[in-house]
């Protein structure tokens, strides 16, 4: 009878695992009052059904939205990742060069055959001394450090220098063309001839065994050594009445200076002798400096009448017949 009282028959909606709860508390307590799940038997909440899930099109939007959530998370980091990796692709590294080690090997294949050594984008290190027993080809622009030194000749197609340069001995074997000012501290020697079309200043002395100039102007005194040789076209003449029937008259030298010659013929009268002519003629009317030559030119009155074109030896008595009578001239401007 007691076990007829404790046992519950399970009810339809009711789960099984919670009628033998049931059960089980009813065979341990002996009792007739049992409880259900700790509710007193007999109460209406024994039977009721378990929270049910969303079905059909709630459920179905509750997870497309969690597997939209994750996919747009998802494409978020890899836009991400993208945008990072371009970034540092584009980016130059700044003084990162990996090194790499040239092996024997290797510097065996590079001396038997034209190989080339990495690309434009890597750097050739080399640490120690290097010995290039051929030629040496750069084909763009040679950068150097440190010193340039160069044992041998070196042939250049075209050169600038930017600074101050130090050349301890130079052949220019064509023209050479400075821009600026040329400071030469040395000796300069120069085989042919040397043109200059402005001014030449010279704080020291001048040698040249000849010195042509078109027109010399000195600010200090001249100071000559040796002779003067006055070169030049030989002046023209033009004999004068006072020489006499038959006299004749020459002229060597040129227009600065010479030597004139007097013959006199017969019956000389005073006047001018001879008319020397310039080869050239004067801007103004020069300083003529006439000089007897030995007593027989000295005994006569001479003078000299003079102007741009050229000058006249006269004398203020008549000379001797059949004389000859010499004068040397100096013609300055």
């Amino acid at each position: 009878m007691a076990d007829e009282q404790t046992q519950t028959p399970p009810s339809g909606d009711q789960p099984a695992d919670s009628a033998s709860a049931q059960e089980g508390a009813s065979l341990e307590g002996g009792d007739e009052q049992t409880t259900t799940f700790g509710q007193p038997a007999g109460s209406g909440n024994a039977n009721t059904p378990p929270p049910k899930k969303p079905g059909g099109i709630k459920g179905f939007l509750s997870r497309f939205s969690m597997y939209l959530l994750l996919f747009v998370l998802v494409l978020v980091i890899a836009i991400i990742v993208v945008v990072v990796a371009a970034v540092k692709s584009n980016s130059k590294p700044e003084n990162k060069i990996g090194d790499q080690t040239l092996t024997q090997s290797d510097l065996g294949q590079l001396a038997q055959s034209d190989v080339t050594v990495g690309d434009v984008k890597q750097t050739l290190s080399v640490q120690s001394n290097a010995v290039f027993a051929g030629q040496v080809l750069v084909r763009k622009d040679l950068q150097v450090a440190g010193k340039l030194e160069v044992g041998g000749s070196l042939s250049l197609t075209g050169i600038t220098v930017s600074g101050d340069s130090v050349f301890d001995q130079i052949q220019v074997n064509k023209n050479i063309s400075v821009g600026g000012d040329a400071a030469i501290q040395g000796q300069l020697t120069i085989q042919k001839s040397l043109a200059v079309n402005g001014g030449g200043t010279f704080n020291g002395p001048i040698s040249a065994p000849q010195l042509t100039v078109g027109s010399l102007q000195m600010s200090g005194d001249l100071a000559l050594t040796h002779h003067i040789a006055a070169g030049g076209v030989n002046p023209g003449r033009s004999n004068g009445n006072a020489l006499g029937g038959g006299g004749t008259a020459s002229v060597s030298g040129s227009d600065t200076a010479g030597s004139i010659t007097i013959n006199t013929g017969g019956s000389p009268a005073s006047g001018c002798m001879v008319t020397v002519n310039f080869a050239t003629k004067f801007n103004a009317t020069p300083h003529v400096v006439v000089t007897p030559v030995e007593a027989a030119a000295a005994g006569l009155q001479y003078y000299v009448t003079r102007n741009t074109s050229g000058f006249s030896v006269c004398t203020a008595n008549a000379p001797p017949a059949g004389a000859t009578f010499g004068f040397d001239y100096i013609v300055f401007d």
